[in-house]
């Protein structure tokens, strides 16, 4: 009887992707991909170590599954990802849960690792982060209707407070004609929507080709057949040129939803933070991208508390979110992450970032409030996702609605639809962030 392999993957998208390609290598070996842990012959847990919650959230996993492991629930535990990359020493030593490690480099050998724990020896892979990728196949976690596609590996921006380049390597693009026919074979597979990221989408090709290319991709994956949404996220704001911007006005399919990552507003903070473009810069790429992208919903990430942040800066901050009201916005506290040079500049207490990002929170929810109000009496095309048995209703997202990060749309009427269904729907309120509606028939 094949072995059972269970995954628990934790953190970004990206992540998400590395434990589906994982899976596939082990389904070709011919073991048992099972989605319950308890009872699993080897427990991987993909982790994320980019932040210090990250950390906690993947230490207390290990933790609690050492303790079904105990109690003989599960067999050996396998740690991978970027917590094994950053603590490799640390994990083996202070974790006796732990029965093997792959750092970020070592995906490609999972079925080796697989069967060294099972036969009783404590791999320790630590491949070269900057190594070539692999072209590997998945097994999809996502719902049927919507994957990701992961179109390069690392970074190269090398921003004061991530620690992201020396865990995942140098920026690498996958090629052009492995991305498109990815995307196809996802698609034929029951894809609809398609979410294309990496650490930054914008960059993508030049490293490959001398140039941009992303742009380019995003036209040819629109003319895939069964794609109905490609969304993107992780667009670096200096990379946006006007042939992107181009390819989000004309191509329909081309979600209306940017996620931009700005961190900061301030001019001496960007700087502070190696981060490239001025406030200037921004205030003169937001309103453009408004102007010649129809309905754009603009999603952005900020750190609260950054080296040099004082009550001035902080109040730029939020003048500029009320100036160019963002519809979703994510506010992180500034976490000083060993390694990074800003972990050696000075920063404000963290109960002043604490604070300072409840306040960031507040702001954006006026904003995101107005914005929902805003749509009432509209008709919305929405993707079903399910049925609320409480709430005896459907639910769903809009364009401007991401999948686990933003917010949803409840909605009445008399057909259930199959979750991967676009239906419209006429809104007609809003409750705690989400939109209220009523099924268009017909």
């Amino acid at each position: 009887m094949p072995k059972k392999i269970a995954m628990v993957s934790l953190g970004c998208a990206k992540n998400q992707v590395d434990a589906e390609q994982m899976l596939c290598l082990l389904h070709e070996a011919g073991y048992e991909i099972t989605t319950e842990v308890e009872y699993s012959d080897v427990t991987i847990v993909n982790t994320c170590g980019f932040i210090e919650s990250a950390k906690s959230e993947a230490i207390q996993e290990i933790l609690e599954l050492g303790l079904l492991k105990n109690e003989g629930k599960i067999g050996k535990i396998l740690v991978s990802g970027c917590l094994s990359q950053r603590y490799k020493e640390q994990l083996l030593a202070e974790l006796p849960e732990v029965d093997g490690i792959l750092g970020c480099g070592s995906y490609g050998d999972i079925v080796s690792a697989v069967d060294d724990v099972l036969g009783g020896d404590r791999p320790y892979r630590m491949g070269d982060v900057n190594g070539d990728l692999e072209e590997l196949g998945r097994v999809l976690t996502t719902p049927e209707y919507y994957a990701y596609l992961k179109i390069a590996e690392g970074c190269d921006n090398r921003c004061a407070f991530c620690v992201i380049p020396q865990l995942r390597g140098k920026y690498r693009s996958r090629k052009f004609e492995d991305l498109v026919e990815e995307a196809k074979l996802l698609a034929e597979g029951g894809v609809k929507e398609l979410i294309v990221i990496a650490q930054d989408t914008s960059r993508y090709g030049v490293d490959l080709y001398g140039r941009p290319r992303l742009a380019e991709l995003l036209h040819e994956l629109c003319r895939i057949d069964g794609l109905h949404w490609v969304r993107v996220h992780y667009l670096y704001p200096d990379g946006i040129d006007d042939e992107l911007i181009d390819a989000f006005a004309t191509e329909e399919k081309l979600c209306s939803y940017l996620d931009i990552p700005i961190q900061h507003c301030n001019d001496e903070i960007l700087k502070r933070m190696n981060r490239r473009g001025t406030k200037a810069y921004l205030d003169e790429l937001l309103p453009k991208l408004r102007q010649r992208i129809p309905g754009l919903v603009l999603r952005t990430s900020l750190i609260a508390g950054l080296p040099g942040e004082g009550e001035e800066e902080f109040t730029e901050l939020c003048e500029f979110l009320k100036k160019h009201r963002m519809e979703r916005v994510g506010c992180f506290v500034f976490s000083p992450e060993e390694g990074t040079a800003a972990a050696k500049m000075e920063y404000p207490d963290r109960e002043i970032a604490e604070k300072r990002a409840e306040i960031v929170g507040e702001l954006q929810s006026r904003i995101m409030d107005d914005y929902n109000e805003s749509l009432i009496g509209k008709t919305l095309e929405v993707l079903v996702e399910g049925y609320d048995r409480l709430a005896e209703c459907q639910f769903g997202r809009t364009y401007a609605d991401s999948p686990e990060i933003d917010g949803m749309v409840f909605f009445s009427g008399e057909t259930r639809y199959k979750p991967g269904t676009f239906v419209n729907v006429e809104i007609q309120d809003v409750m705690d962030g989400n939109l209220i509606g009523e099924l268009v028939e017909g």
